[in-house]
């Protein structure tokens, strides 16, 4: 399973139906009308849109126990770049649970067996009579030599494998196996039937990158030599794969091995494992005492279906959606599971009251009961919804929306001198900008590419006021291109994430707040809820904010809605952009914008279209594209040119262009592990984001890449995880970055996959060309007409309208 948010974009091998071979010029639509025929596409609800490695199903649905548990040893595929295109098709509310975990129901089948010890002292016709008390002391005295049986059992590890039963024996059994140097039997891990489909070689290995903090903090967090050792020894004795040993001790901590021994279920808080995996680990340690109804498992799967409902992007789950999920993931009493969650403080419950047409706004309320309605209270007999939050999510939407609130409220009602003369010089909408800055702490502004001109204009108006200002984007190659506009102050244009690590920017005051009085913060739609509040709580009283974005693009890689939420509950002034999108790709990417997908007239050939009849010919024209027919016609270099495509997966997803675009430009033999100098790779450092680098060298430190122009070393242990090769992105990778040349890849299994963000985010990274390899037939204009983005469940819109005040 993969953190990253690319999830939603695994596709499937598919062939659509005939398509003509040659090239076009206008807008995406197909010549005629046909029945879309691409085969179904499957999706992987959780796991970012990557394959699995062993087990029977490659979209993570009905694994049962036959899923491997993935490992640093399993290989995966994490863009934890969060690359997400990851949220975008898991984002409703049922996926990101129900198929959070695939169809199984099944998960603690066989756990079962309760413990027959506990009976009387007695029994038989011919035993002679006891007495009341006699009867009670023997009865106590038997049970206390179970309690002690079982303790000494406890403590004493299970010897060669001679406890164990059925797969988890069959399980051990592999792991020596390969410990020895010999072929496994067929295991839990690996069922035998049906037979793994062949996978097709490839340069780049299968891999799935994990979420991983920034480097600073990623060596702080490697954990002792000695807990990961006795964690391995815990793993083995309950026929789990001993290389998730570092991994579990990362998230459990110092004393990992006696939480997991105690509590086997806390394997579900490693990334990637999941419920029937868990349960098989908990059936080899526990024994009979392993059964669905375990208080234990209840609250693991619990906050296991609310990570993953995390990896959606939603910050909370209604309750009857929590507890179905449940209930499909076998656990008898759904609502004890998720009060025992709440009661041991790894989520909360709360009740936020529905707000109805002219009513005063909805309320919010922390509570782990729904509250009973009284005639008396006006306010209780409102309806409400009880939603359920990890705690980390639910404190970071109360934290921004806190402040938020103290930004609002802080700034002062005397604007300094020289705003109106700043926006009668600006004019437009970046009048309309400046004059909102000026009387108000914080302000949303909305717009398109062309739009980043006014950000910029008030950056610059601001900063000859005197004021210290900087603005914030998403990625270096968003900064680049903002710094090169003629308004801004180049030195003032930073990334988000170098702002918050002190690395770029203005740095702290004495209080610990960033030394501003304005932040601009672009790119604000792919900015989550954890981030956003960082933000906030890192700016001083009386600071203004400025969030900046296009709604239409995808939204943000981890959990949250920040942008569209503030944009939805109107608490502050919105500035709309009326600058336009020059040429015809603006035109093109503008009529996306508002659900129409309309022909378009490139007499440059801005934009081509490229039929093609399956997902193999799509893999060679892109090739054909990006190594001839781009630089030839347009002289726009291969290395300048972006292919982006809905996932990972499938026979003309990342894995597959990488493969064969890196045999074209760059062939070798991979020898730093599945790269060689001069690969374009994709760096992921954290979750959601992704930098573009090639390869430079790499010797005992790590791979050594060139990131934006900067030097970056990942470690050996890291590149697993965090790199891949790079020709080819998904839309969630390439969002805040722009290329002179777009090559998107719409094969016929893509269908299901698209909606009109992802086409819009798609097609708006071309600044000078774009072309569509074309295999997908009706199913284009319609999601552009007919698809909008799926909903998150997030509880910022009424914790927002309850802390700050309507915009006027």
């Amino acid at each position: 399973m993969s953190t990253e948010p690319e999830t939603t974009e695994n596709t499937g091998p598919g062939t659509p139906d005939d398509a003509s071979p040659s090239e076009g010029t206008g807008s995406p639509q197909p010549p005629e009308e046909r029945q879309d025929a691409a085969s179904e596409h499957r999706e992987e609800a959780g796991a970012h849109g990557s394959e699995h490695t062993a087990g029977p199903a490659a979209d993570g649905s009905g694994t049962g126990a036959g899923s491997r548990v993935p490992g640093s040893a399993a290989g995966a595929d994490t863009a934890s770049d969060g690359s997400t295109d990851t949220a975008e098709t898991t984002a409703d509310g049922s996926e990101a649970t129900e198929g959070s975990g695939g169809q199984d129901s099944e998960a603690a089948e066989g756990s079962g067996g309760q413990d027959a010890e506990a009976g009387g002292a007695g029994g038989g016709e011919g035993a002679p009579q006891l007495s009341e008390a006699e009867a009670e002391l023997a009865a106590q005295k038997v049970e206390r030599e179970r309690i002690e049986r079982r303790k000494a059992e406890k403590r004493t590890p299970i010897d060669s494998g001679a406890k164990l039963s059925g797969k988890a024996a069959d399980l051990l059994a592999a792991v020596r196996a390969v410990e020895g140097g010999a072929k496994p039997a067929a295991t839990v891990f690996s069922a035998p039937e049906p037979e793994p489909t062949p996978r097709r070689a490839a340069p780049e290995p299968v891999r799935r990158p994990q979420p991983v903090a920034a480097e600073p903090a990623a060596v702080a967090s490697v954990p002792a030599r000695e807990t990961v050792e006795a964690v391995r020894r815990v793993l083995t004795g309950g026929g789990a794969p001993e290389a998730l040993a570092p991994q579990v001790a990362a998230v459990l901590g110092e004393g990992a091995e006696d939480v997991l021994a105690e509590d086997p279920w806390q394997l579900l808080r490693v990334p990637g494992v999941r419920p029937e995996q868990a349960d098989g680990f908990a059936r080899a340690r526990l024994g009979a005492e392993c059964a669905p109804e375990d208080e234990r498992r209840g609250r693991a799967v619990t906050v296991w279906l609310l990570e993953q409902a995390a990896l959606a992007g939603h910050t909370a789950l209604e309750l009857p959606t929590l507890t179905a999920a449940l209930s499909q993931r076998g656990v008898p009493d759904a609502d004890a599971a998720v009060q025992s969650t709440v009661a041991e403080g790894e989520a909360h419950v709360f009740q936020d009251a529905l707000e109805e047409p002219g009513t005063a706004p909805a309320r919010a309320s922390d509570t782990t009961e729904p509250r009973e309605s009284e005639d008396d209270d006006e306010e209780a007999a409102r309806p409400v919804r009880v939603l359920v939050a990890l705690e980390r999510y639910a404190l970071a939407e109360e934290s921004l929306a806190d402040g938020l609130a103290r930004l609002v409220n802080s700034l002062s009602k005397e604007a300094p001198e020289g705003w109106e003369s700043a926006a009668a010089t600006a004019g437009g909408s970046a009048a309309e900008l400046i004059r909102a800055v000026a009387g108000h702490g914080l302000v949303l502004h909305t717009g398109g590419e062309a739009a980043r001109a006014e950000p910029a204009a008030l950056l610059a108006a601001a900063r000859a006021l005197g004021l210290r200002a900087v603005a914030a984007c998403h990625t270096p190659d968003g900064r680049r291109g903002f710094a090169a506009l003629p308004d801004d102050g180049g030195d003032a244009v930073v990334t988000l994430p170098g702002l918050l690590s002190g690395a770029e920017g203005p740095g702290r005051d004495a209080d610990g707040a960033l030394a501003l009085d304005l932040l601009v913060l672009l790119d604000a739609p792919q900015v989550d809820v954890e981030s956003a509040a960082m933000v906030v709580e890192a700016l001083p009283d009386g600071a203004r904010l400025v969030l900046s974005g296009d709604p239409a693009l995808l939204w943000s890689a981890g959990p949250g809605r920040v942008f569209a939420d503030l944009l939805a509950a109107r608490v502050c002034p919105q500035v709309a952009s009326r600058t336009p999108d020059p040429g015809p790709l603006g035109e093109l990417v503008s009529g996306i914008g508002v659900g129409e997908l309309n022909q378009v007239d490139a007499p440059g050939k801005e934009i081509v279209i490229v039929p093609v009849r399956e997902a193999g010919e799509a893999v060679h024209r892109t090739v054909q594209l990006v190594a001839d027919s781009v630089p030839r016609a347009f002289g726009i270099s291969p290395e300048h040119t972006v292919v982006i495509t809905p996932g990972h997966g499938g026979a003309a997803g990342t894995r597959a262009l990488n493969a064969a675009l890196k045999e074209r430009l760059n062939p070798g033999p991979g020898r730093f592990g599945g790269f060689d100098p001069g690969d374009l790779v994709a760096y992921s450092p954290a979750p959601g984001r992704t930098v573009p680098g090639r390869v430079v060298k790499a010797d005992a430190d790590g791979l050594h890449l060139s990131c934006a122009g900067a030097p970056v070393v990942v470690p050996r242990e890291r590149v697993e995880q965090s790199v891949r090769h790079g020709w080819a992105l998904t839309a969630h990778q390439a969002v805040g970055g722009r290329w002179p040349a777009a090559v998107v890849v719409l094969p016929g299994d893509a269908a299901q996959a698209l909606s009109r963000p992802w086409v819009y985010t798609a097609f708006g990274r071309a600044e000078r060309h774009l072309s569509v390899v074309h295999g997908v037939e009706q199913a284009l204009p319609r999601a552009v007409a007919e698809v909008p983005p799926k909903p998150r469940t997030t509880r910022l819109p009424v914790l927002l309208r309850t802390q700050v005040p309507a915009a006027g």
